[in-house]
């Protein structure tokens, strides 16, 4: 199902499990074994996650024989992650605090 509205498309930037997802990929495409690894969740529930992520855009997906190695869509959502990086750090103080905490 592809992303038809701001909804769709913000609560995929909003669930936590897409949020560890998209901050594994920061660092570099992976595979899912990889993905699911670094994110502690279970392969198949990343591989869930992961075509919800692809459906709309959030990321790419490259085939390699067998293997699917996913990113980040770097035209439009690493732009993005920047933004909302910099709103939070100088704007979300409260934010900002609770994550330095963690």
């Amino acid at each position: 199902m592809k992303c038809h509205s701001y909804t769709d498309f913000f609560s995929n930037l909003a669930n936590e499990s897409n949020i560890k997802i998209i901050e594994s990929l920061k660092t570099g495409p992976k595979n899912v074994t990889k993905i699911s690894n670094e994110t502690e969740i279970e392969q198949s529930a990343t591989s869930h996650r992961l075509k919800k992520l692809v459906n709309c855009n959030v990321l790419n997906v490259e085939r390699k024989g067998k293997e699917r190695i996913y990113s980040l869509n770097k035209e439009t959502i690493t732009p993005i992650l920047k933004l909302v990086d910099e709103h939070v750090h100088k704007k979300c103080k409260t934010c900002w605090i609770k994550e330095k905490e963690n």
